[in-house]
């Protein structure tokens, strides 16, 4: 399944898959501050992308909640990997964290000239958070962010299974954006 809406220049896609093998720019992997490639999308990336990913992730040493850096791919498709620390449900001020890893993983993809990014929900997982409030969050600040004319970036939404897709495009349609 996937669906693509234009945003301006822009696109933005949903889709369900596998993020560790699109063919795009840069992926977003759903990181912990200690930027530790355990289990979810992280452990999918260090699997298949091999040491180097967790050696210059070593090298950065971590990050804040809602921060964002950028790694190499090792040997997955994607030329570059931006891992976002994503907020644990409880831990206080959970929405404004999603919004802001949302937000400096696309300033970061755009300051590092990538033209593709693929997401996953970020927090979603074992962080606890809500599928719903993640769509809302996620789209609106990438809608808003594709909607600038000096952007060129292509946006794709790589979500694990069907669920998770209908929640996503059921909220753009709520936004009018149906695709």
């Amino acid at each position: 399944m996937s669906a693509s809406r234009a945003i301006g220049k822009n696109a933005l896609h949903i889709q369900i898959g596998d993020i560790t093998e699109l063919c795009v720019d840069g992926i977003v992997n759903a990181a912990n501050a200690r930027l530790i490639l355990g289990g979810g999308v992280a452990g999918a990336i260090a699997r298949k992308g091999g040491p180097s990913i967790q050696a210059e992730c070593n090298q950065i040493g971590g990050t804040y909640v809602g921060g964002a850096v950028i790694t190499n791919a090792g040997n997955l498709p994607c030329k570059k990997i931006i891992h976002a620390v994503g907020p644990m449900m409880g831990e206080g001020n959970e929405d404004e964290k999603l919004r802001n890893a949302t937000n400096n993983s696309l300033q970061l993809a755009a300051n590092s000239n990538l033209r593709s990014i693929a997401f996953p929900a970020i927090s979603t997982g074992i962080f606890g958070y809500p599928m719903d409030r993640c769509a809302e969050i996620m789209l609106n600040e990438v809608i808003e962010f594709l909607k600038q004319e000096n952007i060129t970036l292509d946006v794709y939404f790589c979500l694990w299974d069907s669920a998770a897709y209908q929640i996503f495009t059921k909220y753009l349609e709520t936004k009018g954006l149906q695709i």
